[in-house]
């Protein structure tokens, strides 16, 4: 099989049969879906979903300078400075080429207080260096 699922240390694992949060490639190619963190600011939730993609990619043996493309997802576009305040500690040098895109809702609506960023990215483990 040419994809392997990964599943971080401290990072929630997704319900069985829904989706997966890393898929790597044995070329190294890699894709993170669906990440989202509790917070009550959208800093708060926006930081704490990077902090979930960064141990991701640690555990499929990356770092986050490796991650090329990113969709960022949030409930409220006038908020993208503070998304781009808790990105900004998170990566140096060359940053992501990225997306932001406004849209009703994120994530579960089960959950409390209801996700604000939603995230999904692509890159190459190993392609930073």
């Amino acid at each position: 099989m040419p994809y392997v699922a990964i599943n971080a240390p401290d990072t929630p694992t997704p319900p069985a049969q829904t989706w997966t949060n890393i898929k790597v490639h044995s070329n190294g190619h890699c894709f993170v879906a669906g990440m989202t963190s509790p917070g009550d600011s959208m800093y708060e939730q926006a930081k704490g979903t990077f902090e979930s993609i960064r141990r991701t990619i640690v555990a499929a043996g990356g770092c986050m300078d490796d991650i090329m493309a990113m969709q960022i997802f949030v409930t409220n576009l006038s908020e993208n400075t503070e998304v781009w305040r808790a990105r900004r500690e998170f990566f140096a040098g060359d940053f992501p080429t990225s997306t932001l895109i406004q849209v009703e809702q994120v994530g579960s609506p089960k959950v409390y207080p209801p996700p604000r960023i939603e995230i999904n990215c692509s890159g190459y483990i190993g392609g930073s260096q």
